[in-house]
């Protein structure tokens, strides 16, 4: 039986672990950390349980294809929930909530720009094709050849994928309004560069949003990490956690054995075929020699990354009376903050943020009574500066804004707090930059132009997750699992 060993149990490690287990392989992940879910994890402290990163549950078929790939499906996890409304934007002299109900949306698009509503309608129809070629084709291309575009659906249709078109101009084209240009460009924000360099093929996030719903895993994000573990070890894969790989051993281009630090001692584990579902980045500079890293330093540095991230994880003692489950704060300079993130990369002066109260929806992750709060605020990554003191400041910043916008002080109620930001993406994720989200989604970093799934220089090492093919996100990740374990399976499927 052929043996891959799995560096990294995050969505991506997961999911080309149980693929490759479903076909017959035999099967370990190696986990730095106590728990399966990567940056998908969570903590509880003081009677809240938090969720430490993924917390927007969007394009929900690909996670119920991925569940029907075993014979699965995801209720057979976790309950889902449909947000109503989908999220809350705060702009400069009020607030919108984008309600789950499309009919009650264009309704509110029309009240903000007349007859927008009928743009709305033509933007997603082409949203929607979009996203059905981009989802069910383009995603789950390997990204090693341009021979694998040569599709006939794919040819037919690429000058309505809008490849060449950047998402500024293209949302401009049916929209004048400034807070309707900002509400259809922020699902690229996180997709890691100004709307201006992402090209528009991506307005299918548009239609994910709009049209496919905003949802929340009753418990949890957690639930879906969990649910792909016990999935995971149902098709015979074996974890150890609290592993902390140190070295990939090559001889000949070919891997080996994995080399981990567990309980102290170096335990060796022989591999067939070892797939890094931790941050490319580290294992291509930390765990292999530089004779068999595919990529240089030059290569790296010249990146664009998408977003790090300033997280504060809030717990209160007290319930909160006019907030939603998703919150966006857009009351500052939209443009100013982008340009601090992607083109003159700094600690934002004014910062857009984000906050997720999954408290509202759910009272198991918090005691009765209280609320949970995550405030997410996007920064570049690579920052340097970042202590306690920076941390504290930005805190109290966005906090008089919140309090003011929801017309309730919580500073007096506060009674769990905790941050997380560029150096623990570092430590905890070994993150390249200190990145949270991976590549930027431009252009020149799409399929073949993103790092190969598959090394140069080991013939047996593949990679998988947010630096590779398809790109970042949760689905995306899943898909990356899928699509590196096909590739195996194509080319080292002879059992012994």
């Amino acid at each position: 039986m052929k043996k891959a060993i799995v560096i990294g149990s995050g969505f991506a490690g997961m999911s080309a672990a149980s693929f490759l287990g479903k076909s017959g392989w035999n099967v370990t992940i190696l986990e730095k950390h106590s728990m399966p879910g990567g940056r998908g994890r969570k903590f509880s402290e003081e009677g809240f349980t938090f969720d430490m990163g993924p917390s927007w549950y969007w394009m929900p078929d690909v996670f119920e294809r991925y569940f029907n790939c075993f014979g699965k499906k995801v209720s057979d996890y976790y309950n889902l929930i449909r947000l109503d409304p989908s999220y809350r934007v705060y702009y400069p002299d009020n607030h919108i909530d984008v309600a789950a109900d499309y009919t009650q949306l264009k309704k509110l698009f029309d009240e903000i720009e007349t007859g927008s509503s009928t743009k709305l309608d033509q933007f997603l129809k082409e949203a929607a094709y979009k996203y059905d070629v981009g989802v069910n084709k383009l995603v789950h291309k390997p990204g090693r050849s341009l021979t694998e575009f040569l599709d006939i659906d794919l040819a037919k249709g690429l000058l309505k994928l809008d490849v060449f078109a950047s998402m500024k101009k293209h949302v401009r084209k049916y929209f004048k309004h400034p807070k309707l240009i900002q509400l259809m460009e922020f699902p690229v924000l996180f997709l890691g560069a100004l709307p201006s360099d992402i090209p528009a093929l991506y307005s299918l996030m548009n239609y994910a949003d709009i049209k496919l719903g905003t949802w929340y895993p009753d418990g949890g994000m957690y639930n879906i990490a969990d649910a792909m573990y016990h999935l995971a070890k149902e098709v015979g894969i074996t974890f150890h956690f609290n592993c902390d790989v140190n070295k990939i051993e090559v001889t000949n281009h070919q891997a080996k054995k994995v080399i981990a630090e567990v309980n102290g001692r170096n335990v060796e584990f022989e591999a067939d075929i070892v797939i890094g579902g931790a941050d490319y980045h580290f294992i291509e500079t930390s765990l292999l020699d530089t004779k068999y890293q595919s990529y240089s330093s030059d290569y790296w540095d010249k990146r664009v990354m998408a977003p790090s991230c300033l997280i504060y994880y809030v717990g209160l003692n007290k319930k909160l009376k006019n907030i939603t489950h998703h919150s966006l704060f857009f009351d500052v300079d939209f443009d100013l903050h982008g340009t601090e993130i992607y083109t003159n990369p700094q600690w934002p002066s004014n910062p857009l943020f984000y906050v997720s109260a999954p408290s509202v929806t759910d009272n198991s992750v918090a005691p009765t009574g209280c609320e949970n709060l995550f405030f997410l605020v996007p920064i570049a990554a690579g920052l340097s500066g970042d202590d306690e003191v920076l941390r504290n400041n930005y805190f109290d910043k966005i906090i008089a804004r919140y309090e003011s916008r929801i017309g309730e002080k919580i500073t007096d109620s506060i009674i769990f707090k905790k941050s997380y930001a560029v150096k623990d993406f570092k430590e905890d994720y070994n993150a390249f930059k200190g990145n949270a989200y991976g590549l930027a989604n431009t252009l020149m970093q799409t399929s073949i132009l993103k790092p190969s799934l598959k090394s140069k220089k080991v013939n047996n090492l593949y990679y998988t997750g947010q630096l590779t093919v398809p790109g970042p996100g949760v689905p995306p990740s899943l898909i990356s699992g899928e699509v590196v374990a096909k590739e195996i399976l194509k080319y080292h499927n002879t059992i012994k």
